[in-house]
């Protein structure tokens, strides 16, 4: 089949090349002419594991191509993927301007019936809105053409994009038409192989569901941050209770792990996004607003017990920090709880050395040449000078670390741990004095 995907950038980008891995034709259009020159290039905007190999190999073999010219988009296919971004509005609620521009763009070049699928997570009524751009854009211009409109949310977890496209555990549709849930199973096919996992529904129903599941699991981290805040009031450890409640199949053992906050470019937007869309709908959703605020408050924790740890004493002192991006796999930094800290620390008159494998230029983007941030080579080199280490995010080559080197490196023997990755106990027979989360009374050397 061929598919024309408008947005080239996390959804649209893993979207069209893993569409083409499978076989389809499919072309991918974006208006920033430099971003598709790079494109072209094999050049990729973003990490993201196995995304770079399957661009190139499948813009190689002419599967997968990329256009800045929109006429070209609109023409190449009659099923056209609207995958652009749609950032936080001021109040929190979703942006659609960009999807609103690719409908109407979509309908002023159209000369035959197309397939407008939204993939963009958009809040509930957004295809009632595309239907009805396309409809006016039709009839302004004086064209008569047949065209549908469904959803088709995406549910990528980034760090596993890829892996999650190509083996889905559920591929949802949204549409009142047969003939497009036939086309959507001829699309899908080769990733039905073993059971379908097309779910077919209303198209409210499925833009809500996409809300719904980040909503959900962004619940469950904002509990267990709650919960782990708790045991460190009562002296429990939070990792105990997290594997004493996991256990139990009606929880289960995902998204129970306690930390410094969620970030990235879903949750804390989508969160935000239905909230404001339940309250312009007359609903004052309760669990929602805690949910945004422990994680805003979450993002403070680390910073609050350095403060405490030195009096309120910051100015000059050197922090080695371990781990930018929101999640390990990633280099998106993008609501990062590393952000916040860095950015307290600051202007507290505090230094920061930071490392982190795959943020370190999205970083230098965004703060650029700062005078108290130094970004370092490799985990070892941010610890020289410093005077603490401070832990946002649980790569894997942190969870090793050599603790005589890091006795000898820190000059306070302290380590700051967003992400509960060592033993408290262990580090305190070593010397090192421990502050994580939820961890009951912090451990240090008596």
């Amino acid at each position: 089949m061929k598919v024309t995907i408008y947005g080239t950038g996390y959804v649209g980008l893993v979207t069209g090349a893993c569409l083409a891995e499978v076989g389809h034709h499919v072309l991918c259009m974006d208006v920033d002419s430099a971003k598709i020159a790079k494109l072209k290039q094999g050049l990729i905007p973003i990490y993201e594991p196995g995304l770079e190999q399957i661009v190139r190999a499948n813009s190689a073999n002419g599967q997968l191509a990329f256009t800045d010219n929109i006429e070209e988009a609109t023409g190449f296919s009659d099923l056209q993927f609207i995958a652009v971004g749609t950032p936080p509005d001021e109040d929190g609620s979703a942006d659609l301007q960009y999807v609103v521009a690719v409908a109407r763009s979509i309908a002023t070049y159209m000369d035959s019936y197309k397939l407008v699928v939204t993939k963009s997570t958009v809040p509930v009524g957004t295809s009632d809105l595309v239907r009805q751009t396309i409809a006016t854009t039709l009839e302004e211009s004086g064209k008569k053409l047949d065209f549908d409109v469904a959803s088709n949310p995406e549910f990528l977890k980034e760090g596993a994009a890829v892996s999650d496209f190509l083996r889905p555990d559920r591929i949802i549709v949204g549409t009142d038409k047969v003939t497009v849930q036939k086309r959507m199973h001829e699309l899908y096919a080769p990733f039905n192989r073993n059971h379908d996992r097309l779910i077919m529904m209303d198209i409210r129903s499925a833009e809500l569901t996409k809300y719904a599941a980040n909503a959900m699991l962004a619940t469950k981290i904002s509990f267990m941050n709650e919960m782990a805040n708790i045991a460190e009031e009562l002296g429990a450890d939070i990792e105990n209770v997290r594997q004493g409640i996991g256990s139990d199949p009606r929880i289960g053992y995902q998204f129970i792990y306690p930390g410094c906050g969620y970030g990235g470019s879903c949750f804390p937007k989508d969160v935000q996004a239905l909230h404001r869309t339940a309250r312009k709908h007359g609903y004052e959703s309760d669990v929602l607003a805690a949910v945004e605020a422990v994680n805003q408050r979450q993002k403070t924790r680390l910073f609050k017990k350095i403060r405490e740890f030195y009096g309120n004493s910051l100015q000059g002192k050197v922090f080695a920090l371990w781990g930018l991006s929101f999640k390990p796999k990633t280099d998106d930094m993008r609501e990062a709880p590393s952000r916040v800290l860095m950015e307290a620390l600051w202007e507290a008159g505090a230094r920061v050395q930071a490392f982190d494998p795959q943020s370190m230029e999205e970083t230098q983007r965004l703060y650029g040449q700062h005078p108290s941030l130094t970004l370092m080579g490799t985990k070892e080199a941010v610890l020289r000078g410093a005077d603490a280490l401070v832990i946002c995010t649980e790569w894997q080559t942190f969870k090793a670390p050599d603790m005589d080197l890091l006795l000898a490196s820190l000059a306070d023997r302290v380590i700051f741990d967003g992400r509960n990755l060592y033993d408290p106990a262990m580090l305190a027979d070593k010397g090192l004095a421990y502050y994580a989360i939820g961890r009951g009374l912090s451990v240090r050397q008596s």
